[in-house]
């Protein structure tokens, strides 16, 4: 029998590096939640293992939490560390609910029994009980029982006195609100196509959880925008739960998650639950509890819904799987539609992944189920590109023109603020961030210059501190700027917006008007009466010296061109796309016009093969950072002579939140041998004395 608990505890440090052995307390298991000893400190730990012995003098644990893990979460934890090179408590860490907050007690109210009402009661005002007297409003009490208590409690306690109510404590879930968003929730009849990709999924539901073949449970549903793969998702979970199988479903922003939880909870009830960040930890914590004791069977929301401890799963969601928003920003760095297709595998379950502008990734490893054609019926909008070389207004004339005659328009600038950077005319001095190399950003509506990367922020200049002059101009042209130039009634949505889903809701409620952003205006919203498109400056993304710079034009691209035109109507018919740029010769703007995602993919990825970048390869970037850049330098080159053959750098990166950067990064063959070698190199560094307040960041396929 096992007697040894090997517990993992949740500390943030690389050089910690358990499993460490304690007496296995009772009824604990593999995911139990402990308390442990270690060193001088208490710290929560999860037990990953069991073992018969060991050979150390145990300890025991100090207290056994009231949260567990399932023991497939624990494996994911594992595998995740290995797979993105981080530490087995961080990755444990994102699965567990929130801590410090306890489930909410409220007192719940219900009749003690029934009993007759006297017909020969002669009092209007009351109605007679067997020995006992009740008023109209006492009997209206117990009419509204079952409940819980309120302003009414002290009434309920006299007739509690009397033994006609019972009253007890009990938990009282906190349920996050959403507002619908977006187009009718209401069952539409599907057309061919869609009734085909529902088919295939059912089947491959059925047969899930047997031993199909390599890839034959592995989806790409590709459907132009508009194309309803929404409610071929919904009617896919519609028959997991019939099976007795539950489903994730993820999308890639907050924004769009009340919209999809509307939808999906107005067809399925109360068995969906909801996880984002944006929840509060009690709301957090109650829907988690939810999921792990099987009231709610289907979990909605961005990329920690990955995470959801769910049982018996059988069809996990990725909607507008291309997104980078599926990538995590901070250790671990791990990508959810990765980790989606792990627990799709673990579990027997049927992955699904869709998006109108696949990556070149999933076109070319999964099965394809196509939505060719608009549900509503109705044409892709025609899409132009509007060539601005020697054209210096924001907006030139024809556009505006067309701003100003569409009903509702959504306007795409990637740049949030009122100007990207300012300088002075006479010396040239400009801003920058005291803890970044990057330039601060004037927001005009808050009145301050702020850095993007570290929050610093600061007050706009009276005058140049380097040579007096008031001639401080601004330049680059931001959402707040643009927003300032457009015509008519304005409601603009980017970062620095805080109620995003007030924002589309009023846009959605409104007869007119122009929603204008950055990218998140072009992230899955279904709005029926878009009549124009407007992408500004479609050239920003070509820029970047990155392999996906084409990728992420066509995407940016053809997805707000899919903003427009839905829902049929007058509105669809007079639907039209203008996309202003330097470049209209450029073959990712030019498959974007002709919503040509087949033929982009084609190229794409016969230019990758060449060029042996992903799929074809795989990059791993470590990031050495350091307050001192002398000592971020050495350590980057003490890795870089433990890393793989063929690796590059270290070069420096630009300095951001007071750390100086150095940057590695390993193009290889195959991944696991890579990974491998990378946390092997990475191991070695972390804990000897040069690694003193370094920071070691790896990220495995960088977006």
């Amino acid at each position: 029998m096992p007697a040894v608990a090997r517990v993992e505890p949740l500390v943030t440090a690389r050089a910690v590096r358990g499993p460490f052995d304690y007496l296995l307390p009772d009824g604990c298991d593999v995911g139990s939640v402990v308390e442990i000893p270690f060193g001088r400190q208490r710290l929560r730990g999860v037990i990953t293992e069991l073992a018969e012995r060991s050979e150390h003098r145990l300890k025991a644990p100090s207290a056994v939490l009231d949260v567990s893990l399932p023991p497939e979460l624990v494996r994911l934890a594992l595998w995740m560390a290995d797979d993105v090179v981080s530490t087995r408590a961080r990755c444990l860490e994102l699965l567990l609910p929130p801590d410090g907050v306890g489930e909410r007690i409220r007192l719940w109210a219900e009749r003690a029994g029934e009993a007759a009402v006297d017909p020969a009661a002669d009092d209007p005002d009351a109605e007679r009980y067997p020995g006992v007297r009740l008023t109209a409003n006492q009997r209206a009490l117990l009419d509204r029982l079952p409940g819980w208590t309120g302003d009414d409690l002290q009434a309920l306690r006299r007739l509690e006195g009397r033994g006609l109510v019972t009253i007890e404590p009990r938990g009282h879930g906190r349920r996050p609100d959403h507002v619908a968003l977006g187009a009718a929730a209401g069952a539409p009849v599907l057309n061919p196509d869609q009734l085909l990709a529902v088919q295939r999924l059912e089947d491959a539901l059925r047969g899930a959880g047997g031993t199909p073949g390599p890839g034959e449970d592995r989806f790409l549903l590709h459907g132009v925008t508009g194309s309803g793969k929404t409610e071929v998702y919904l009617q896919a979970a519609q028959r997991a739960l019939a099976m007795g199988r539950t489903a994730l479903v993820l999308v890639p922003e907050i924004a769009l998650t009340p919209q999809t939880v509307a939808r999906f909870r107005s067809r399925l009830g109360e068995t969906v639950a909801v996880l984002h960040s944006g929840l509060s930890k009690g709301e957090r914590r109650d829907e988690w509890w939810r999921l792990r004791r099987g009231e709610a069977r289907i979990c909605v929301g961005p990329m920690s819904t990955v995470f959801a401890p769910v049982s018996d799963l059988g069809l996990v969601i990725v909607d507008e799987e291309h997104d980078s928003a599926y990538k995590q920003d901070g250790d671990p760095r791990y990508d959810a539609r990765r980790v989606a297709a792990w627990r799709a595998r673990e579990n027997g379950a049927v992955l699904v992944v869709g998006s109108a502008t696949p990556r070149p990734e999933s076109w070319n490893a999964l099965r394809r189920i196509g939505l060719p054609r608009r549900a509503d019926g109705g044409e892709m909008p025609a899409v132009r590109l509007v060539d601005v070389r020697g054209i210096r207004t924001v907006l030139q004339r024809e556009v505006h023109q067309a701003l100003t005659d569409a009903r509702k328009a959504i306007v795409l600038l990637n740049r949030r603020g009122w100007a990207t950077w300012l300088e002075c005319a006479d010396c040239g001095h400009s801003w920058e961030c005291p803890n970044c190399d990057v330039s601060l950003v004037l927001h005009r509506g808050s009145g301050v210059l702020r850095c993007h990367h570290c929050g610093h922020v600061e007050h706009p200049p009276r005058q140049c501190p380097a040579c007096g002059s008031v001639s401080v101009g601004q330049h680059g042209l931001g959402t707040e700027q643009l927003a300032d130039h457009l015509p008519g009634h304005v409601f603009r949505l980017d970062a620095d917006v805080r109620d995003r889903s007030g924002v589309l809701q009023r846009f959605q409620e409104a007869d007119h008007g122009i929603l204008v952003g950055t990218q998140m205006i072009a992230k899955g919203h279904d709005f029926p009466d878009v009549e124009l498109g407007v992408v500004v400056d479609a050239d920003a993304t070509l820029r970047f010296p990155d392999f996906r710079s084409q990728e992420r034009t066509f995407q940016l691209v053809a997805q707000l061109a899919g903003r427009a035109g839905r829902g049929g109507g007058p509105s669809g018919a007079r639907a039209s796309v203008l996309v202003q740029t330097r470049s209209p010769e450029d073959r990712a703007l030019r498959h974007a016009a002709r919503h040509d995602a087949h033929g982009f993919l084609v190229e794409e990825l016969e230019r990758r093969r060449q060029l042996d970048y992903p799929p074809f390869s795989t990059l791993v970037r470590v990031m050495c950072e350091h307050e001192d850049e002398d000592r971020a330098q050495a350590a980057a080159s003490v890795l870089r002579e433990r890393m793989p053959e063929g690796t590059l750098g270290p070069v420096p990166v630009f300095r951001r939140q007071g750390r100086f950067r150095r940057q590695l990064l390993l193009k290889a063959a195959h991944r696991g041998s890579a990974v491998a070698a990378v946390r092997a190199a990475v191991e070695s560094v972390v804990g000897t004395p040069g690694a003193r307040g370094l920071v070691l960041a790896v990220e495995v396929d960088p977006r």
